[in-house]
């Protein structure tokens, strides 16, 4: 997946949507919304289908998203596109505008289809069926529509977002149209982002309508980008030394798990940070890393009693046990910036005196957790967590008092403000083990060169992954793609963004 657009371009959920479409409504000399959308999809069709000269099949829903599609079609027949329109619904059951969608189509010599035509080699084929809002599972003609458009060979354009996906989560209610490319309207919907999202969209073109969605309506979701990666650390002095880069305390490493804190412990020293101390809960663990020497390995008791840090990274190969408890508590009362992930997080779900620690912290906290760490922290199922990530990862936020990254596909990072983010770097390598460990100590070393803590959060996550597609873009991977392969690409990228 990917998606043309800026850093902080704004995500609304459907019913935020709507209510733009309402305030552009009831504007003097309202905008001809249908009108618009179906042009702009059009021009992203003409560009997708080519010079070919291949027909187009274009399928119609029953309701707006149909409308768009009518008006799409009128285009490309205007364009001298051989267009075949299949329609499911009734005429009479169309909304006004749909209506006269479907009017201005066949009154410019369209014909209208029932069914699906037997298969044909078409040049492209646009999938107009459901638009936002679908909340109910797709059954009976229009599942096997989706059935027959992910069968064919031909590239997909879905209107709006691909049938049977859920736009404000994600989610595919029973089967999900997988499209080469999706135009959407207005803004864009964060289940284009999320979840199933990135595997059914393909190529996101925003279209605006030529509407201000943020002066009809005030946003709270965004987007991370690129752009990100250039504001959040100051150019260096010359005349600098490494404590005025921060030092990091990362405690973890119980038996048999001490290679997490070592990766976290790597990750935040290529990424910047003046010095990194990575205090090991095993007896047994070693006296230096051998691949990366530069860090001070220590036990978890002698780190937290260090008088020089500027932030702490817990939770790296913690473990559970009373040891784990007892360090998570002392960085729990510290006046420190904290960056919680893994054991620390299973620690919170199941002690009630660490979480009202947590949630009576003044310093920065940031938690980042996977689906199911963020299930046990709710006390809910990891499949509820996974169908409303933006909500699982707000309400994460509130409760816990802290910047959240719930990790995964489209990461959601959230604000206890109410404010929260969708990553879009990433691919499938990143689903290996460590990678949430080099991720940890990303964040530590942003955070300990002074970035603002929502800035390091949002530009951690967004390099986490942009470093994993510079790698696969070179060769590497996806298949067999290593943390420790992505912090070298994370700092290339962070001097050179």
């Amino acid at each position: 997946m990917s998606v043309r657009a800026a850093h902080n371009t704004p995500i609304y959920l459907t019913a935020d949507v709507r209510a733009i479409e309402a305030a552009a409504a009831a504007a003097p000399n309202p905008p001809q919304l249908m009108e618009r959308a179906g042009l702009a999809a059009a021009e992203v069709a003409r560009e997708a289908a080519g010079g070919n000269g291949k027909p187009v099949l274009v399928l119609a829903g029953p309701g707006n998203n149909g409308g768009d599609a009518f008006v799409l079609a009128r285009h490309l027949k205007q364009w001298w596109f051989k267009v075949t329109v299949v329609f499911g619904g009734e005429g009479g059951n169309l909304s006004a505008d749909a209506g006269a969608a479907l009017h201005a189509w066949r009154a410019a010599g369209g014909e209208i289809a029932k069914e699906l035509p037997v298969s044909r080699d078409w040049g492209l084929v646009v999938d107009g069926v459901f638009g936002i809002g679908l909340e109910r599972e797709i059954t009976g003609r229009y599942a096997e529509w989706i059935e027959a458009i992910n069968r064919l060979a031909a590239p997909v354009l879905a209107i709006d977002v691909p049938s049977g996906l859920q736009s404000d989560t994600g989610r595919v209610l029973g089967n999900a149209v997988r499209a080469r490319h999706t135009v959407t309207f207005i803004a864009l919907k964060p289940g284009l982002l999320t979840l199933d999202g990135p595997d059914h969209c393909g190529e996101i073109h925003l279209r605006t309508l030529d509407l201000d969605a943020r002066a009809l309506r005030p946003a709270s979701g965004f987007l991370i980008a690129r752009e990100v990666l250039a504001t959040v650390l100051k150019p260096r002095l010359h005349n600098s030394h490494k404590g005025d880069y921060g030092s990091i305390g990362v405690i973890g490493g119980d038996h048999g798990m001490v290679g997490a804190a070592l990766l976290a412990g790597r990750g935040a020293l290529k990424l910047g940070a003046g010095r990194v101390y990575v205090g090991l809960l095993a007896p047994d663990a070693p006296l230096a890393d051998a691949m990366q020497p530069e860090l001070m390995i220590r036990s978890a008791d002698e780190v937290l009693k260090l008088t020089n840090l500027n932030s702490l990274a817990v939770g790296p190969g913690l473990g559970q046990g009373p040891d784990a408890a007892f360090y998570l508590r002392i960085a729990l009362e510290s006046a420190l910036p904290l960056v919680l992930d893994a054991d620390a997080l299973n620690l919170i779900a199941t002690d009630i005196q660490l979480a009202k620690l947590l949630g009576s912290r003044r310093a920065p906290t940031l938690l980042t957790p996977h689906p199911a760490e963020a299930a046990r922290l709710l006390a809910v199922t990891t499949r509820e967590v996974q169908n409303d990530r933006v909500g699982a990862a707000t309400r994460l936020a509130a409760r816990l008092n802290g910047l959240v990254v719930l990790k995964g596909a489209g990461s959601v990072c959230a604000a206890p403000d109410g404010t929260w983010h969708i990553n879009t770097s990433g691919n499938p390598g990143m689903a290996s083990a460590g990678m949430g460990d080099v991720l940890t100590g990303m964040v530590a070393a942003l955070l300990s060169q002074g970035a603002e803590p929502k800035t390091a959060l949002l530009a951690a996550v967004y390099l986490h992954g942009a470093a994993a597609d510079e790698l696969v873009v070179r060769g590497t991977g996806p298949v067999g793609l290593t943390g420790t392969e992505t912090i070298e690409a994370a700092r290339s990228l962070l001097n050179h963004p």
